[in-house]
């Protein structure tokens, strides 16, 4: 029997007349990993925020180490010894300061701080974290000038150096790639042999088949199962999480009609080689491979963010070289960029204008909004994707995360685009929802060509009409998604594909 480190018994909590949280009960062992597998919507953000003293608890008790634990603030939590990187990693890093300062933040802030700044202290101390994290970034880089994977990994490393007795990791591999999340597995490893509770919340069954000792399933505020066991039942997990089963998708991959937006030669970074892209009318193209192999430029370079390097791209056959989002929008090339925190949601803004904000003066009759067409379209927005919430005015931070990216797709999707763009749409978003829209995408394909860049294997193949995969900024290998060669696929997202090429008759 392990020991219990924390206990949550009776937890309740509600925003408005539904509650949230109806009666949870869960406990977190040392040294174990405890993954928390919810829908979206199902209470798992909420929970956070009051273990990590963002909400009170309306009723209920906590105890950590034997002794009751009700925080006041965030501050108090870390305090205590409980630790949480969130899912939007802007929570767990100060944009506008360097590495060091940022991995010792903590010491230089907290109690026992000393009056004079060292900045060669702080340098030794942050080198020191980073060591023990596997961290190869230059510490004096500023934070907010990082990828986005380096920057997830600076939030990570920052929550390690505090030394916590109960660590909460959010999605933490979802802006990672293979090397930088297999790094955080063998942390998480090290962390759970010296007797730290972890609980690990995803939907990434990847990862939690890695990491996972017990699955807690939580559905609509209340404990729905738990699974421990070797082996873990994990389609017990999922059953239990969203009240029926699901079987793996498959689909019935559709012939493209006449091309809608065609590249040739096309080169994306400067030393990258060239490659060609065609996508026709109703096609939906998933490009696929690692983290940092060019997916995003390619997005940002058809979006007119970046110029390219060379060659051509042309939309309904006329030249299309966009001299900014605008100019692409005008064409009808829309982008839903990944890391919605950064690149989509206004927090200060409701549902309903955050669905409309690129669209404004559409919406507008002689620069007059006209609200009712702004909520219509949201409202159909709204149940088109299944996004759970009050109503179209709610504002956006009464949402989970997974509503969050369905509104930010919603967005893009209430307007008929040539070309739909789509980078990590599935971000943060469960299994179940994740089907619902990538089958809204499909229906609704006709008229348009569909580009969507993601990284776990099992989007791409419960999506794609064809996949193609990218390595060090082309495209490296083209697959029609039926009966796909998955030795192939595999080899040529792991930059194998040369070999593979010579070593086939």
């Amino acid at each position: 029997m392990q020991d219990a480190v924390f206990r949550i018994e009776r937890m309740m909590k509600s925003f408005g007349p539904a509650p949230v949280l109806a009666g949870v009960d869960l406990s977190l062992n040392a040294g174990e990993v405890t993954a928390l597998m919810g829908a979206n919507g199902a209470g798992k953000s909420t929970l956070v925020k009051i273990v990590s003293g963002v909400h009170r608890l309306d009723a209920g008790t906590m105890q950590l180490a034997g002794r009751p634990y009700e925080p006041p603030g965030p501050a108090e939590a870390i305090r205590a010894g409980i630790v949480t990187v969130h899912q939007n990693i802007n929570d767990g890093i100060v944009a506008d300061l360097d590495v060091a300062t940022n991995l010792t933040l903590d010491r230089l802030s907290g109690k026992g701080a000393r009056l004079v700044f060292n900045p060669r202290r702080v340098r030794r101390e942050a080198e020191i974290v980073a060591e023990r994290m596997g961290l190869h970034l230059d510490l004096r880089a500023r934070v907010g000038d990082l990828s986005l994977a380096d920057r997830q990994m600076v939030a990570i490393a920052r929550a390690m150096a505090r030394e916590p007795q109960v660590l909460i990791l959010d999605e933490p591999t979802s802006s990672l790639s293979s090397a930088e999340a297999d790094r955080l597995f063998d942390l998480i490893d090290r962390l759970r042999a010296r007797g730290v509770a972890i609980l690990y919340i995803s939907h990434r069954m990847s990862d939690i088949r890695r990491v996972a000792d017990r699955i807690v399933a939580l559905r609509d505020g209340r404990i729905a199962g738990t699974f421990d066991g070797n082996p873990l039942d994990y389609e017990g997990a999922i059953h239990a999480m969203l009240g029926r089963s699901t079987a793996v998708g498959t689909i019935e991959p559709r012939e493209a009609g006449d091309a809608i937006f065609s590249a040739r030669d096309l080169k994306i970074a400067p030393h990258a080689a060239s490659f060609d892209l065609e996508i026709g009318d109703g096609e939906i193209v998933a490009v696929t491979g690692l983290v940092g192999v060019g997916k995003t430029a390619l997005a940002e370079t058809l979006f007119g963010l970046r110029a390219p390097f060379g060659g051509t791209m042309t939309l309904d056959g006329r030249d299309y070289r966009p001299a900014s989002p605008a100019a692409a929008i005008d064409d009808g090339v829309f982008l839903l960029a990944k890391d919605r925190a950064d690149n989509g949601i206004v927090h200060d803004f409701d549902l309903a204008r955050n669905i409309s904000l690129p669209f404004l003066p559409r919406l507008s009759d002689f620069s007059i909004l006209r609200r009712g067409r702004e909520r219509s379209r949201a409202r159909e927005q709204i149940e088109a994707l299944g996004i759970v919430c009050r109503g179209e005015r709610d504002p956006m931070d009464a949402l989970s995360g997974g509503n969050q990216q369905k509104v930010m797709v919603g967005r893009w999707m209430a307007e008929r685009a040539r070309l739909f763009i789509l980078d990590e749409p599935f971000q943060g978003v469960d299994i179940a929802a994740r089907r619902d829209m990538a089958a809204r995408l499909r229906d609704s394909a006709a008229g348009r060509a569909t580009l969507i860049f993601l990284t776990e294997i099992d989007e791409v193949l419960e999506t794609a009409d064809r996949i193609l995969v990218m390595s060090e900024h082309t495209i490296v290998g083209a697959h029609r998604n039926s009966g796909v060669d998955m030795d192939r696929l595999l080899a040529e997202i792991a930059g194998r594909h040369a070999f593979v090429e010579e070593s086939r008759p």
